[in-house]
């Protein structure tokens, strides 16, 4: 069988089983070792547990259960809420200050925790029911969260630039370095179409009467605002500790992890006082739930692609591509249409996984730089987070917001997509919005 009909036949199993419900990790494993024991050598069998445990035992990978534990010890405790409401005290007086205070938590969340459903809700929680309480419409605040949610993969400590350094051989610091820039550049975004679109429904609401909630304004003393600095002023020390650790050069991004994951318990226990052990239990259940789920994906997703190399499948699909004789700019616009498409159905970390060893030759060839690449590609599989049918995102929000319609959820979202669109042609014009940093520290 060529290596065409082995290709359309794997990808098209693998689609019969993942659509037939079967969990993520065992649907990549069966189908990959039905396959072995078709079409590789049947001693290969006796293999699969070595194989799988030396992708896994990639000392990249040892960072994810450790920012796992501190998104988990941030999240699951007051800290989200409290960081929501100082900002709020201080953002009041900017229009649509509610709404910048959530696009402002959501990016400080997502840098402390590294996931984006964490980041939806964690901050959502508290900042949906406010921002409905005070007049926003159902999409506007729903749409802040889950695009602020979706910085959670893009800003460092990113689960996803993690698994991408891994896949792609690349350096984690400097994917964590060229992240900053362009997830700095989507919170901004976000934060002034979520002042434009208040403007817009606060002029609604004044043409319709004056009892509308949108017209109401909160009045904080500069007392208030000195008041709610503590409640930021852990977080920035937990933010600027990791950081300088990682980016000072005082540790490797493993050893970050670890002082993470230690400052964020010791945040919790000395200021939320979470010190018995039936406050650790719940957020020390995730962690081990959540870390054991991402490493049998991350093995099972190396194992298929072991599988598709073997049986020459990813070569030939490279080889396909690179016949082809595309210009580079559309042949990096043919693989971000695949991503979108794979972002209806698949998480970013499958898509990561399952299509690096097809997409990073063409594109390494065609001069791409690679860590320029995973930032990009990290933006476009944001939007599969939010984008219908299958965002997470918007699931999140659902759960978090019953009352609020699915399709205001889908429409009050639609415009961040557009958003994300928009930085992904500012990073093709002027790439040095991710390379600066990265190149600058670096010296490279």
């Amino acid at each position: 069988m060529n290596p065409l009909t082995l290709g359309v036949l794997y990808g098209g199993v693998t689609l019969v089983v993942l659509f037939a419900g079967v969990p993520l990790a065992f649907a990549l494993g069966a189908v990959a070792m039905s396959f072995m024991m078709m079409f590789m050598p049947a001693a290969s069998l006796g293999t699969v547990a070595q194989n799988v445990y030396q992708e896994i035992a990639n000392i990249t990978l040892l960072t994810i259960p450790l920012f796992v534990l501190k998104g988990a010890a941030i999240g699951r405790s007051r800290a989200g809420a409290d960081l929501y409401n100082a900002l709020y005290v201080w953002m009041n007086r900017v229009p649509g200050g509610l709404g910048v205070a959530n696009v402002i938590a959501c990016t400080l969340f997502a840098a402390m925790a590294g996931s984006s459903a964490a980041t939806c809700s964690a901050i959502g929680s508290a900042g949906i029911p406010e921002m409905r309480r005070r007049g926003y419409s159902p999409g506007l605040a729903s749409g802040i969260i889950a695009a602020g949610g979706t910085l959670g993969i893009l800003l460092p400590p990113s689960i996803t630039m993690i698994l991408y350094a891994v896949a792609a051989e690349q350096s984690l610091g400097r994917l964590f370095l060229a992240g900053l820039g362009p997830g700095l550049l989507l919170s901004m975004m976000f934060a002034v179409y979520a002042v434009l679109r208040y403007q817009k429904e606060h002029r609604d609401a004044e043409r319709v009467g004056k009892e509308h909630a949108i017209l109401r304004k909160d009045v904080f003393t500069m007392a208030d605002r000195f008041n709610a600095l503590p409640r930021i002023m852990p977080f920035l020390i937990l933010l600027i500790g990791v950081m300088g650790a990682l980016y000072g050069g005082y540790a490797s991004p493993g050893e970050t992890a670890g002082l993470g994951a230690i400052l964020a318990l010791v945040l919790i226990i000395l200021i939320y006082g979470a010190w018995r052990y039936r406050d650790l239990k719940p957020l020390l259940v995730a962690s081990v739930s959540e870390s054991t789920m991402l490493l049998m994906i991350i093995g099972m997703s190396l194992l298929y692609s072991m599988v598709m190399s073997y049986l020459y499948i990813s070569q030939s699909a490279a080889e396909w591509i690179v016949a082809q004789h595309f210009s580079p700019w559309l042949l990096l616009m043919a693989i971000l249409l695949m991503v979108v498409v794979l972002g209806f159905f698949l998480p970013p970390a499958s898509i990561i996984l399952m299509t690096a060893p097809i997409i990073l030759p063409p594109l390494r060839g065609a001069g791409f730089d690679l860590v320029w690449f995973g930032v990009v590609m990290t933006i476009v599989m944001e939007m599969g987070l939010i984008h219908p049918p299958v965002g997470l995102n918007l699931f999140v929000i659902k759960n978090i917001a019953p009352d609020i319609k699915f399709s205001d959820v889908i429409w009050g979202t639609l415009p961040f997509v557009a958003l994300m669109i928009l930085a992904v042609l500012l990073l093709c014009f002027v790439p040095g919005i991710a390379m600066w940093l990265p190149n600058l520290v670096m010296n490279k």
